[in-house]
């Protein structure tokens, strides 16, 4: 008979939002490793978490263990025993620790060498017996971003643990955390519920916390969250709409028990500050969902919606209090924007001479003259010299804002307030949307430049990045990239692929690394780095490796170039004439790997069969015509003029023999194959292509 309902929850103070979705996964995959390990079944299991407490659902557990008979390789045979058959030291020690007697260890023969083994039987256990050290090992084995201890200093966990409630249905799990031992009781909401509740079974547990207005579910609590916000939209005046921002909602998700929603709203003159800057006040500092009015473009209304974690018999109480919160939040962006609006963006320049960007790469100021000169050098690379001037300009205020007052209090609007700041004084609108445009995309799935100016821009302080940091050795190593130089190396791809710029991205490097002095081995590796990133995301957009590296090999200075190919590519991959010529290239590559002396001139005079000469034929006629779509990056015409010479090969090795005894025959067939190798590695490595085409049919 199973285990109806096994519940573990952990009491806590007030855990940080932002650590419980990660948590509550990790909580999870603890859980069914342990239970796995101590040979448990189960239905399924279930995490939920609020502000308070992270709690654990077992479903059908398993009231026994299953019992095991594991075989347990020793130390070889020959080691393990004397000349006289006794056991040496070697089988005595395996022996005992495993718990056997010596006399009843068996052999094992693994790969052809016989070992000694030890047949170890675990009996089963009564799942109540094993619980009390499981669950106390998921408490231990939870890790946080950051941890705290308060009473044992030995003892640590994100918050301090108030209460630790355990129930194998109507059984108390008893363990001890710290100062904390297990029971029965629990507390529901802290200001609308009781403060102990004691749980009989398991089965009540859900239930009984509902009653005392906490929605332990987490998938419940936002769709409660979701239709209360909905039902306030009945209480809007005119055509308004909650902006409801995903991250946003989670982390309200994970600050209330049970969510209280309200309508909230300021005065209209702080619609006057750019709406970005209002919508990071609210955002950031009191997670509230801005509203926005569709009457007018979808203009920022000056309503708000707050989330309470307490249903108060008045909620204009709990708006007003956040009204004047909000107030005073607004107040102080107010005098933010106009403040920083005495004086105009330029005059910021000179003081990044005193913001250091990084210890050895000095100040934020040499970063931009650094980019600067790089991004003028990319309008040239990519015929953009119409543009220099306001790239330019565009460099030379990139990192102003830095030193703003509203960019210090909320980081997060660097280049937002750059881009406002520039308006105000009048720059050329493309230079002002440069400064924002410069971090585009910010992360993944995110919106591209839409003007060359930002992303020249961009492109030239992501390529300035990976090269200075590379040469100080700031390098990614495993997991870790405190620079983001693989996503700097990502958003230059993105950027050269959304905006269709053909930028020779080695030569690119190879400028900035002349500008920032690099040596020759730590530039190798650069260019390493930068080509295994272009192939790693030709690779995620579906294409194979095989095919990737193919393009990369013929033009991967150019990624926009090498997309381009790869596509070409990809549409004639599964056509049968491609998967022969991957055949006859392979071919040609091996015969003459194993013929080093093969001669370079081909004799058409000793060209004796039809096959080879329609193969030396098609060859003389293809080279100049593959040159030129090589040359003009006419990849489609490249594919169509390999589907000529595709037949063409294949009948030559179905129709002639390479090695012929006759010396001179074979010697000169050599030479054609050597001839027609030179045209498939202009191509690219043909024959490392290992990829099967459809049959026709």
């Amino acid at each position: 008979m199973a285990l109806r309902n096994v519940i573990l929850e952990i009491g806590t103070e007030e855990l940080p939002s932002r650590f419980l979705p990660e948590t509550l996964r990790s909580l999870e995959r603890l859980a069914v490793s342990a239970l796995s390990d101590n040979r448990l079944g189960f239905k399924d299991v279930r995490t939920y978490a609020t502000p308070r407490r992270l709690v654990l659902h077992i479903r059908e557990l398993d009231e026994t263990q299953s019992s095991s008979v594991s075989l347990l390789k020793g130390p070889p045979l020959a080691s393990a025993y004397d000349s006289k058959g006794e056991p040496t030291r070697a089988a005595l020690g395996f022996a005992k620790s495993k718990g056997v007697e010596v006399d009843s260890l068996g052999e094992l023969e693994v790969d052809g060498v016989k070992y000694v083994a030890a047949e170890v039987r675990e009996e089963s256990r009564h799942t109540l017996d094993v619980l009390p050290g499981l669950l106390r090992g998921l408490v231990e084995g939870l890790s946080f971003p950051k941890s705290m201890y308060w009473a044992d200093p030995g003892v640590r966990f994100a918050r301090p643990i108030r209460w630790l409630l355990a129930l194998a249905d109507d059984a108390v799990v008893p363990f001890e955390y710290g100062d904390v031992r297990s029971g029965r009781t629990t507390s529901g909401h802290r200001f609308m519920g009781q403060r102990s509740i004691e749980i009989r079974n398991a089965d009540e547990f859900l239930e009984r916390l509902y009653d005392n207005s906490v929605i332990l579910d987490q998938d419940k609590r936002r769709q409660k969250l979701e239709a209360s916000i909905s039902l306030l939209k009945q209480d809007f005046e005119g055509n308004l709409e909650v902006e409801m921002d995903p991250e946003l909602l989670e982390e309200n998700l994970f600050l209330v028990e049970f969510p209280a929603p309200f309508i909230g709203t300021f005065d209209e003159r702080y619609l006057e500050i750019p709406e970005e800057v209002l919508i990071t006040s609210m955002k950031k500092n009191q997670k509230y969902f801005a509203v926005r009015n569709r009457d007018r473009v979808n203009a920022l209304a000056n309503v708000f919606i707050g989330v309470s974690n307490n249903r108060a018999t008045d909620m204009r109480t709990i708006r007003e209090g956040n009204e004047r919160v909000l107030r005073a939040r607004l107040e102080d962006a107010a005098f933010f924007w106009a403040e920083d609006r005495r004086k105009p963006l330029s005059t910021n320049v000179e003081r990044l001479k005193d913001v250091t960007y990084q210890e050895k790469l000095g100040s934020v100021y040499d970063k931009v003259e650094q980019t600067r000169k790089l991004a003028l050098l990319l309008c040239e690379r990519l015929g953009r010299d119409f543009l220099a001037k306001l790239v330019e300009r565009a460099a030379w205020l990139s990192k102003a804002d830095l030193v703003t007052r509203m960019v210090y209090e909320f980081p997060e609007l660097q280049g937002v307030m750059g881009r406002e700041y520039a308006r105000h004084d009048g720059e050329d609108p493309r230079v002002a949307l440069a400064l924002y445009e410069q971090y585009l995309p910010r992360f993944a799935s995110d919106s591209l430049p839409t003007d060359d100016v930002g992303a020249i821009l961009g492109l030239a302080e992501r390529i300035h990045i990976v090269v200075s940091c590379h040469k100080v050795g700031l390098e990614p190593t495993g997991s870790q990239d405190p620079y983001g130089l693989r996503r700097a190396a990502r958003c230059i791809n993105e950027i050269l692929w959304g905006r269709n710029l053909d930028l020779d991205l080695e030569e690119a490097v190879r400028e900035s690394a002349l500008l920032n002095q690099v040596e020759q081995d730590v530039l190798e590796r650069i260019l390493a780095f930068i080509g295994q990133r272009l192939l790693v995301q030709l690779k995620e957009k579906g294409y194979e490796h095989e095919l990737a590296a193919l393009a990369l090999s013929v033009i991967g200075r150019r990624p926009c170039q090498a997309l381009r190919l790869m596509e070409a590519l990809n549409e004639v991959k599964d056509e049968p004439w491609f998967s022969d010529l991957m055949t006859s290239a392979v071919r040609v590559r091996n015969i003459l790997q194993k013929a080093p002396e093969a001669p370079d001139a081909v004799d058409p005079a000793l060209l004796a069969k039809p096959a080879e000469r329609a193969l030396y034929e098609e060859v003389v006629r293809l080279e100049p015509g593959v040159r030129e779509v090589l040359n003009s990056n006419d990849w489609k015409g490249l594919t169509a003029r390999l589907a000529e010479l595709s037949p063409v090969v294949s009948a030559f090795f179905d129709d002639v023999m390479v090695m012929d005894p006759d010396e001179r025959v074979r010697a000169n067939r050599l030479a054609l194959l050597r001839r027609c190798n030179a045209l498939f590695e202009e191509v690219g490595d043909l024959g490392a292509l290992k990829i099967p085409a459809k049959k026709a049919d």
